[in-house]
């Protein structure tokens, strides 16, 4: 209960006025295109040089929290994620928007994302050492198992058919191949200059998602006749909070994956919200609804996210191992103001850690109360006209990815994945699947790599890969959820009308 005594440092004036800074930051930096809970922190680290630790961590911590969260408004409103965490809150959120319910997601995406961090957060005050031991068993064997079950995840989400999931991950896990090697340095369909650092996440997600939307815009913008009108629903915070108790079972997925792959070091949170929402898909008796505007898609995915913030940081506070992209920028603050993260960090500098930590913890109060006020005013995005709309999102979506690298390079390959994609869209292809892919494949490869160099100097392969514990439980969730997949895929076609199963095929 060592915390309790520190909680009253969060609220001295300087401090408390950073967090609040830090989590409307964050807000607004994790609603634009490109710039991740990485590079949002990694720019306001400049600003933390005259501060003392704990105020610079307080700033940091609040603008991680608020950014991951913020992600969601880009996602639902304009369906181009804010991040790659936030990329199945677009599935049900945008859908929602479409239909007028922006303020209706917005509220449950905040509520449940403030849910996910506390809970993330508690787990981080009261089982820190026992995480860390937990988080040490992971080794390449079971990040490439646990990499293999994400795959498994792309025949379900969100295309017309489980073949074209599967394809279109396919083509992501191409993707991820292209550049150099990490592990053994040997170049791969490295076809143009641009592409020799490989395809950036970032610019790939904002041409994903983004191009094809502007296209589809331009093309209604021309047409007035065929414009959407939306009319834009009214949503009270009180029904949001209802209807969120109404649905403990996807908030509840959602909050315990989250915080279980969180705290796995390597994999982050950039699958955490993909993966809850497609569990939730397939423990809910409603699984048909989602990707039609389904609240319990976004509940999952956006709790999921938050919730996995809290442990992410385990390795990182207790054994000096940055858990995610972004835990390694918070350790780079760290080490600015001479202080080594590691298992005597709570006795050395108790006052940092523990300010930090509950700091951490009143950040997702003022982030959930900030996102819902802005809720009700964001929503109206929908009403802006389809050309200008257009036009704006193109601006964000050049900027966005330009910003990442400062490359122009990467607005090219931004360009082209997006006109690939509008493409692919026309045959029932899907962007989510794809980038899963992209995001899986370098992980499932290099821990691969790593684990058959292990292998080979120790027991051989079959041992090690499919030896123990944790790598035949892993092994038996990916051939669950492979079965599972299939079995939704037969019921699903047993039970459709003729027409319908021809305009699938």
């Amino acid at each position: 209960m060592e915390f309790i005594y520190y909680f009253g440092d969060v609220f001295s004036p300087l401090s408390f006025m950073l967090l609040l800074g830090g989590t409307i930051g964050g807000l607004i930096l994790g609603a634009t295109p490109g710039l991740s809970p990485t590079m949002a922190v990694a720019l306001l680290i400049p600003f933390t040089f005259q501060l003392e630790a704990t105020q610079g961590l307080i700033l940091l911590g609040a603008a991680y929290t608020s950014t991951v969260a913020g992600g969601a408004v880009s996602a639902i409103l304009l369906k181009i994620p804010g991040a790659p965490a936030n990329i199945a809150t677009t599935l049900d959120g945008h859908t929602m928007a479409k239909k007028g319910q922006g303020a209706r997601a917005l509220q449950l995406s905040f509520l449940a994302s403030a849910v996910g961090g506390i809970f993330g957060v508690l787990l981080l005050i009261f089982l820190t050492p026992v995480l860390a031991d937990w988080a040490l068993a992971f080794g390449p064997p079971h990040l490439f198992w646990l990499a293999i079950l994400g795959v498994t995840v792309i025949g379900s989400l969100d295309s017309s058919s489980v073949v074209k999931g599967l394809l279109s991950g396919c083509i992501g896990l191409w993707l991820a191949t292209i550049g150099f090697d990490d592990i053994m340095g040997a170049q791969r369909f490295i076809f143009h200059p641009s592409l020799g650092g490989g395809i950036n996440i970032i610019a790939a997600l904002i041409g994903l998602f983004a191009i094809p939307q502007v296209l589809t815009m331009f093309a209604k913008g021309r047409h007035p006749g065929t414009a959407e009108v939306i009319a834009v629903q009214k949503h009270s915070v009180l029904d949001a909070m209802r209807e969120l108790i109404r649905r403990p079972r996807a908030l509840a997925i959602g909050t315990i994956t989250g915080s279980i792959i969180g705290l796995i070091p390597g994999v982050g949170g950039q699958i955490a919200g993909l993966v809850a929402y497609d569990q939730s898909k397939k423990f809910s008796p409603e699984s048909e609804k989602f990707g039609k505007g389904h609240p319990e898609g976004v509940i999952a995915a956006e709790s999921a996210n938050n919730a996995m913030v809290g442990p992410s940081l385990v390795p990182l506070l207790t054994l000096s191992i940055p858990g995610s992209p972004t835990a390694a920028v918070l350790l780079g603050g760290l080490l600015i103001h001479g202080i080594f993260p590691g298992s005597d960090l709570f006795d050395n500098h108790p006052e940092v850690a523990w300010t930090f930590i509950n700091s951490m913890l009143i950040g997702q109060v003022l982030m959930c109360l900030f996102g819902l006020y802005i809720a009700g005013l964001a929503a109206r995005v929908a009403q802006v006209p389809q050309s200008v709309m257009a036009a704006v999102v193109l601006a964000l979506s050049v900027f966005g990815a330009y910003s990442v690298q400062s490359s122009m390079g990467d607005v090219y390959v931004m360009a082209c994945l997006g006109v690939m994609m509008f493409f692919l869209e026309r045959f029932g292809f899907s962007a989510a699947p794809l980038v899963l892919g992209l995001i899986l494949g370098p992980i499932a490869e290099a821990n691969f790599i790593q684990g058959s160099m292990i292998a080979n100097a120790t027991d051989g392969m079959s041992a090690y890969f499919l030896g123990g514990a944790l790598n035949k439980l892993l092994i038996i969730l990916v051939l669950a959820s492979i079965a599972y997949s299939a079995w939704m895929e037969l019921r699903l076609r047993r039970h459709q009308p003729a027409p319908a199963k021809e305009a699938r095929a």
